[in-house]
């Protein structure tokens, strides 16, 4: 059974930082592209960043300069470092690999 896991979420101050753990069980991500997604109330799901398989990296505009997705496979765990948080970044992250998603993490940024 594949299970994924988000962690790193929490309440922080616009203009601070966040590091997101996406940990696999059952699997690990060699061979998967691996992306995170988020969920503003409200608001659709939208794409954040996108690791493939062959590690190369895409993120959303609204969040390019300010995130970095990377992976270790050895750990299978995949980062997703998140600096500059403004109020906009308010969200529950998931990850998603394959067919597979996690439960999310709440990410809260307060101006």
């Amino acid at each position: 059974q594949v299970q994924l896991l988000e962690s790193g979420g929490g309440l922080v101050q616009a203009g601070a930082s966040l590091r997101l753990s996406c940990s696999a069980s059952g699997r690990t991500f060699s061979g998967y592209p691996v992306t995170w997604y988020r969920r503003a109330p409200g608001k659709e799901r939208e794409f954040v960043a996108v690791s493939t398989k062959s590690g190369q990296t895409y993120y959303a505009d609204s969040v390019k300069g300010r995130f970095t997705i990377s992976r270790d496979d050895a750990q299978e765990t995949v980062y997703l470092e998140m600096t500059s948080l403004n109020p906009e970044d308010t969200a529950m992250y998931y990850c998603n690999m394959d067919q597979y998603w996690g439960p999310g993490t709440q990410v809260t940024v307060s101006s």
